[in-house]
């Protein structure tokens, strides 16, 4: 998870919390009500950070491929130049030994 997806949650949370309590403590409401809001709060605040929770994984999840994809790039690139000087060094071996016969040695 990115620093700046921890740092949005944690800002969420905490001010979802702090929300919560403001409104708890300057509530003209009566105490069955009160609850009935917080209940009511707390269960869209779920809600939210399950959503928010989907969201980062599909990020996640993202981000994890995009690497996949590009270490096997690596790995094609890496696998084919590696091909490529063998068969040079094989052209240059073929070289020396065709050089060899030549000279007689």
């Amino acid at each position: 998870m990115s620093q700046s997806s921890k740092g949005f949650t944690l800002g969420f949370l905490t001010g979802a919390v702090v929300g919560s309590v403001v409104a708890l403590l300057y509530a003209p409401e009566s105490g069955s009500k009160l609850r009935g809001q917080v209940s009511y709060r707390v269960s869209s605040y779920k809600d939210d950070v399950n959503k928010l929770i989907r969201q980062l994984k599909a990020e996640k999840e993202k981000i994890s491929s995009e690497a996949k994809k590009q270490g096997d790039d690596v790995v094609t690139d890496a696998k084919k130049r590696a091909d490529d000087l063998i068969k040079e060094a094989e052209a240059l071996l073929s070289n020396i030994e065709k050089g060899k016969i030549k000279n007689g040695n």
